[in-house]
């Protein structure tokens, strides 16, 4: 039969497209209460659905994000619950789902989208580059002691309830996230049913969810959600602290959060999935490799219309001419792009650099500069010094960094 792609028009619909992924996830977002949550966060006209016939065989959604910028926020499609069912593999839905949502994402006016990848090989196909790293810690606690020379504890942390965390996390968040790319906006259903939830399904085999808020000179400066996980081994604890988020709006902010976290008695190990690789932590501990540092690949980011996005994006002065040679699913983005006080035209210059898509996804958010990118064979240097006038005007001060698994 004929594969036929479209939004999905009903609940009926909404739910049968979550079906492609769920299958995956052990039947997840089967429920009527897990679907009605879910559409509060991505509305119906934001997930599209694949038909062999009338049967519904796959789907691909995208949330309504603002993403952070360099200098900024922009549009963005997280792109997310994409799957389709393993009987129809190998027939190219997939792709056909991708260009679809993609086509969607423009019409929206969304310069950007961006997801975490599931398997990290599937969507650099569709012009998604690693824009993002992310580390994950395992670390003793009798180990992973705060440095001695650092200062003394400022403020107070206490543990808050739901509705005090609901008031102020947010203000918090959004303080870090206006300025540090990567970020993805939330909205208040956003805190509601992903980062504050409790409910027994959630807890993976842990504790109840932890709130603590600490504040500065009477000032709410930072936060941290976790849960603890308690087992033993014979008659020995083995329980693990599992750390959901922890941010904090200055240098000193983030200090104590990990000096409490690291600090929690009665647990052998504090766990957690999501810091930027130059996250603080690592120099704040007397024993960097105790906490087991290891880097995975974070958020990955497409650029939907090159022009748009170029532009929103704050740049240092200077010019740049960019030769987007390849784009397998927009082809309006392919070609020459010169870059200078803050606009991006099309251009006959002579091109800096020569790169695709996926590379200049790479680059965009600064999470790898176009050096990097050409020792990697990704990057193709035009003129001479084009690749390192390219890096002084993508130049960041501090990697980004998406600490929201979506």
């Amino acid at each position: 039969m004929t594969i036929r792609i479209r939004t999905a028009r009903d609940r009926a619909e909404y739910t049968a497209a979550l079906g492609g992924i769920g299958h995956y996830f052990g039947g997840a977002y089967s429920g009527p209460d897990d679907v009605e949550r879910f559409a509060r966060l991505l509305p119906h006209e934001r997930m599209h659905a694949a038909f062999d016939g009338e049967t519904i065989v796959g789907g691909a959604g995208a949330f309504p994000f603002r993403l952070s910028v360099p200098g900024g926020e922009l549009p963005c499609a997280g792109v997310t619950v994409v799957g389709v069912l393993p009987a129809h593999r190998r027939r190219g839905i997939l792709g056909r789902l991708m260009r679809a949502q993609l086509a969607g994402v423009r019409e929206r006016g969304e310069p950007i989208a961006a997801l975490w990848a599931s398997e990290e090989t599937i969507y650099g196909r569709y012009g998604y580059g690693l824009a993002a790293q992310d580390v994950m810690i395992r670390a003793k606690r009798v180990k992973a002691e705060i440095h001695e020379g650092l200062p003394g504890r400022t403020g107070t942390i206490r543990l808050v309830g739901h509705d005090e965390a609901l008031a102020e996390f947010p203000r918090i968040y959004d303080r870090v996230r206006r300025r540090t790319p990567g970020f993805v906006s939330r909205s208040k259903d956003w805190w509601e049913l992903r980062k504050l939830d409790d409910r027994p399904e959630r807890r993976r085999g842990a504790g109840e969810l932890n709130r603590v808020l600490l504040e500065i000179d009477g000032r709410s400066a930072g936060y941290a959600t976790y849960r603890i996980k308690l087992q033993f081994e014979d008659a020995t604890n083995t329980s693990q602290v599992h750390v959901i988020e922890a941010i904090g709006d200055s240098p000193a902010a983030v200090r104590e959060l990990w000096r409490y976290l690291l600090a929690i008695d009665w647990v052998e190990e504090i766990h957690c999935e999501t810091l930027s690789p130059d996250h603080p932590l690592f120099l704040l501990v007397a024993r960097p490799n105790s906490l087991h540092w290891k880097v995975f690949d974070g958020l990955w980011l497409r650029l939907v219309d090159v022009g748009a996005a170029l532009e929103g994006r704050s740049l240092a002065d200077g010019r740049v001419t960019i030769d987007l040679h390849s784009d397998p699913l927009v082809p309006d983005n392919v070609g020459t792009w010169t870059v200078e006080n803050g606009a991006a035209k099309r251009s006959r210059r002579r091109a800096d650099i020569r790169l695709d898509v996926q590379a200049l996804g790479s680059a965009y958010l600064g999470g790898f500069t176009f050096a990097e990118l050409a020792r990697a064979g990704r990057v193709e240097e035009g003129t001479r010094g084009g690749i390192a006038r390219a890096d002084a005007l993508f130049h960041v001060d501090a990697k980004p960094w998406c600490p929201e698994i979506f």
